[in-house]
Formats: structure tokens, sequence, C-alpha cells
């Protein structure tokens, strides 16, 4: 049975733990098995688009990924408003990355917002010989 428009939900998964295009193959392969389903995914983002029937669940697909050897999860909902930055207000941005296993890297951007730099200044390098 394929997912009719009707009655089909669409969700994104974000896979953990693929290492080749055939790991990719693999999850596809498992999650298209189940009745009311088609899903692609892709490996170099890391990624699972999957089309699903009512009779399906978010936790059935992430079940299915995880018997096959991989971690899943549902690709958090992006929020309608985003915060200021921790120390915006003082001139200072802090640039946050999330990595696709959720870890966190923070940055400090200093310079471009209070002092008006686009780039950071190249230091002047001497060629004399002392």
């Amino acid at each position: 049975m394929r997912t009719t428009d009707e009655h089909a939900q669409t969700t994104e998964l974000l896979i953990g733990g693929m290492t080749c295009a055939s790991c990719a193959a693999r999850i596809e392969k498992k999650l298209n098995r189940l009745d009311g389903v088609t899903a692609t995914v892709n490996y170099a983002t890391e990624k699972a688009q999957v089309r699903y029937a009512d009779g399906v669940t978010p936790d059935d697909l992430i079940a299915t990924v995880e018997k096959t050897g991989y971690t899943a999860a549902l690709r958090p909902r992006p929020e309608a408003r985003p915060e200021l930055a921790r120390g915006e207000e003082d001139g200072v941005l802090q640039l946050t990355v999330v990595r696709s296993d959720r870890r966190r890297l923070a940055l400090p951007l200093t310079g471009a917002r209070s002092t008006g730099w686009t780039t950071c200044p190249t230091p002047s390098l001497s060629t004399s010989r002392v």
C-alpha cells in the first residue's frame, strides 16, 4: 500500500550513524517496506523525508530506523521568532552552531558590530631579517 495524498502526512527525520550511501539505501529500503510509507534518505544531509499514512506514527518510523542499526529523531520545528543572541545588547554577537549530533558550539563574534569591521584585519608581515 502506498500513501494517498488526501491522508498522507510528511515529516523529516534526522538520521545518525550512516557511513556511506549504502547505509542511506538500507534505511530507505526498510522505511519503504512499511505499509503506507514513502521515504527518501539523503546520506549527505543525514536526513530522511518521509510521507506516511494515518496508520503509521513518527515513533514507528524512528523505531524502524533504530532496528536497522542507526539513530533517528524528529527534526525540531523552527521557532516562529528567533531570540536575541546573548550579549547582543552590548555589541558582542554570539554565533551558535548546532551540529547534527545536537551538540552546540558557541563562538563569540567580535569586531564586526562594535567597530564597524566587515572582515578581520590582516596583520602586516615584515620580510626583513634580524
